[in-house]
């Protein structure tokens, strides 16, 4: 019996084999003055990205198709198309590129390269990384009419649907989004990851993402939603991946500077240099940005470092190192409550709040090619970081500062970690397969201590403890933290048209909490009449598995049908259970959050005429955070932040993106474009044990957001407007409509902007302007509980940039 299994296992082999045809294509890729040219990528017109050329400009691939029609594309040179029928065995195919000219416009250039950029949407599968059946996103930084120097989250991510961004600095020190429900605040609700390596203060205990690359330094940004849990993390918002830009491959030394000057005495620079020599590759940049801010009491500076190196021992075997450094000083304006904010939104009556953020990251992949069919990376990343906050922060908002000590709160970040994967095609009775398994080790050793500041006005983050002894918020915790997964998804092509990919991902965590916090109540003159320290030692360890399932349907080239439904899960963060805040209290069995999420729709592109991405998507939330209100004995009422129960939120999506300029057959000097970004969003609780909650609306949900605009150019010269609606949404689950006195909770009204940006290249010169928030729309898009409130947070009034870059 087991020999007939074997030679039945032998003969479908066999026949597997003769049925999967493939090709092989292979040649060298030069300039027209017969250098080997690096990094030239290769793509089939109609299946993407096939592979790139080495160091010596060669090149292979296999393919099942007979004929097949390839593009060849790399910065700085023209696209050039072929189309080529293969033979049996192996298929030569040398190719030269020819640089551009003085005579190819701007707009002839950003052409060529969009039709690439088109065909390099996230994939099926790219490197080590399954993507199939998935809702994807990737956001084209470098071709962007855009206020990149104040990292613009509005114009950038214009065409990310549902997106919703709290818009409280005009210079981009942070980055918050958010969307279908999630808090936008410092994005934590995604799993953040830069080059493909996370970025967060600590994934799982405090997922805040102090730190985001400069969008100057950005290539594009991938953005996968929630069904992202099982490969990169179990976060309900899925994966933003901030790939940066790469080094020149075939030159040694590219130089690029950009200076911008703005409103409110904003300066940035942002200097690049990079390179290829031999199999040495690298980037370095640096960005420095400071201003006064668009309020009293609200200046800052920012300094930005960062390297990339990296060695190709061959063109199956590269090393590449990272290193990242950010620092940055605040000073915060405070929040205003509903009668401050109509009065005057631009007012502030704190003086003596700042906030500081030492940030650095680091990695090292290798990746290898064991064959063409079986790709490995290995990451291996840490952080060392630092927050600091200080400042005059009680609940009444209106109140003047007192001038005494001022709240002190410290976060230290240690962390370290590694992923490895491996994913290799195969196939399975006659028809392509790929599976992907990868494992992931992440340790933590965060500290959390708040205590007395100094009682003076400057950027001091001492301790004032032996000062105050008797300061009511003291706290002084350590965070250990441990992660270990194992993930793996595999896509089976059931036909040349339709795959289904299932996947899993089992977590181990182990969050743990050692340290105490003083409960001091002062009678009215200051002194003491209660006081005692309660310590705790918590250690939560879990383990659970994820599962979930995708679907792609491609009929033909112009239309994909896609569905997912995968689960999600995210722990308790450790903010939540140490930091004494003065505008809600903690429960005491606030725990973990659990649901799923479900996509589909259909996305594509029509003959370059349309490109489009409508779906529909349900995200089913249980045991969800939130603040509530609370009636307690003695009469108050309070806010507390607690599981509120289960939600329900569903939603219908649409991009469309109209090519105008083909549509008219305008001269191929000439783009232009409109676009249409539609999310509408109904949600409400299904499930509440808090009088008053069932059947509410969820908080962060407009039930309309909108953006739409026109880009256009001419030549060398490119703009765009864009329009920005989102109606009214609530920031706490009890749906308060009348404001509180602290600012704290209430509605945020709908509001309405308009951005106009505009750029003009005169050989190595780049001329960029733009004006933000042209109308002068008073707004705002957040009701802060902590830092850097709290209380209402205005959004920043009419602006001015100007941005000159030099490339040579």
């Amino acid at each position: 019996m087991k020999i007939k299994s074997y030679r039945l296992c032998l003969l479908l082999l066999i026949l597997t084999t003769s049925v999967f045809s493939q090709y092989k294509v292979s040649g060298s890729i030069t300039s027209e003055n017969k250098k080997a040219l690096n990094k030239v990528e290769i793509y089939d017109n109609t299946g993407g990205l096939l592979t790139q050329t080495n160091a010596e400009g060669k090149y292979s691939f296999t393919t099942a198709k007979k004929e097949i029609n390839l593009l060849f594309y790399v910065d700085n040179f023209q696209l050039q198309e072929k189309k080529i029928t293969l033979q049996e065995g192996e298929n030569k195919l040398n190719v030269v590129l020819h640089s551009f000219t003085e005579e190819l416009t701007e707009i002839v250039i950003q052409s060529q390269k969009k039709k690439v950029f088109e065909l390099a949407r996230l994939k099926d599968v790219e490197q080590t990384a399954i993507y199939a059946g998935k809702k994807t996103e990737v956001v084209l930084v470098n071709q962007a009419t855009a206020n990149l120097a104040s990292n613009n989250a509005r114009q950038i991510y214009s065409q990310v649907v549902g997106l919703n961004i709290f818009e409280n600095d005009d210079a981009g020190l942070q980055l918050n989004i958010g969307g279908r429900g999630l808090d936008p605040n410092r994005t934590s609700n995604f799993n953040t990851r830069q080059n493909g390596y996370d970025i967060s203060a600590d994934v799982l205990g405090y997922p805040e993402s102090y730190y985001s690359p400069p969008a100057e330094a950005i290539d594009e940004i991938q953005i996968v939603r929630g069904a992202a849990s099982l490969q990169y993390g179990t976060q309900f918002g899925g994966l933003v991946n901030f790939v940066l830009k790469k080094p020149n491959p075939n030159k040694t030394l590219e130089i690029v500077t950009r200076n911008t000057v703005g409103s409110n005495a904003l300066f940035t620079n942002f200097t690049s240099v990079s390179g290829t020599k031999n199999k040495w590759s690298y980037l370095g940049y640096y960005n420095y940005k400071r201003g006064d801010g668009f309020r009293p009491n609200s200046e800052f500076e920012s300094k930005n470092a960062f390297f990339h190196v990296g060695y190709e021992f061959s063109s199956e075997t590269k090393i590449e190192a990272e290193l990242t450094y950010l620092n940055y000083l605040a000073q915060q304006a405070g929040g205003l409550t509903d009668a401050m904010f109509y009065e005057n939104p631009y007012q502030s009556n704190r003086a003596r709040n700042w906030f500081e953020i030492d940030w650095l990251l680091y990695n090292v992949k290798f990746s290898h090619r064991f064959s063409e069919n079986t790709n490995f990376t290995f990451n291996f990343f840490g952080l060392d970081a630092k927050r600091k906050a200080l400042g005059f922060r009680t609940n009444r908002v209106s109140q003047e500062d007192s001038g005494e000590e001022r709240d002190l709160i410290t976060g230290d970040f240690k962390n370290f970690g590694f992923e490895a994967r491996v994913l290799s095609t195969y196939n399975l009775f006659g028809k392509k397969a790929t599976f992907l398994l990868g494992g992931k080790f992440y340790k933590a050793n965060n500290t959390s201590i708040q205590g007395p500041g100094t009682n003076g006005s400057d950027a001091n983050f001492s301790s004032a403890l032996s000062q105050y002894p008797n300061y009511t918020n003291q706290s002084n915790y350590k965070n250990p933290n441990l992660n270990m997964a194992v993930f793996g998804e595999n896509i089976f092509y059931l036909n040349d048209q339709l795959s289904i990919t299932p996947g899993f991902r089992l977590e181990y965590i182990k969050t743990e909490s050692d340290g105490f916090y003083k409960n001091i109540n002062l009678d009215g003159a200051g002194n003491v009449i209660f006081s005692e320290t309660i310590t705790s030692k918590d250690d939560n360890t879990r383990s659970f598995v994820l599962l979930g399932l995708g679907t792609s349907y491609k009929p033909n080239t112009s239309l994909e049908i896609y569905g997912n439904v995968s689960q999600n899960y995210r722990s308790v963060t450790f903010s939540d259970l140490n930091i004494v805040n003065p505008s809600f209290q903690i429960a005491d069995d606030l725990g973990d959050e659990k649901g799923f999420t479900a996509d589909l729709g259909a996305r594509g592109n029509i003959h370059r005429l349309l490109s489009y991405d409508v779906g529909v998507f349900g995200l089913f939330y249980n045991r969800r955070i939130g603040l509530v209100q609370k009636d307690l004995p003695d009469g108050r009422v309070i806010q507390e932040r607690r599981n509120v129960g289960d939600a329900r939120i569903l939603g219908v999506e649409s991009l469309l993106d109209f090519n105008l300029q083909k549509l008219f057959d305008f001269s191929a000097d000439y783009s232009l474009n409109y676009f249409v970004n539609a999310s509408f969003i109904t949600s409400k609780y299904t499930r509440s044990e808090i009088p008053g909650v069932k059947n509410n609306r969820v908080e962060f949900v407009p039930d309309l957001n909108l953006k739409t605009g026109v880009r256009f150019g001419y030549d060398n010269f490119s703009s765009s407007i864009q329009y920005t609606y989102l109606s009214e949404q609530f920031t706490d689950a009890s749906n308060s409509k009348e404001p509180s006195l602290s600012g704290v909770n209430g509605m945020i009204p709908s509001y309405d902007i308009l951005d106009i940006s505009a750029s003009y290249k005169y050989k190595i010169f780049k001329l960029e302007a733009g004006a933000n928030n042209v109308l002068n729309t008073h707004y705002f898009t957040r009701r802060a509980t902590g830092y850097p409130g709290p209380g209402i947070i205005p959004s920043a009034p009419r602006t001015y940039y100007v941005t000159l870059e030099i490339k040579f």
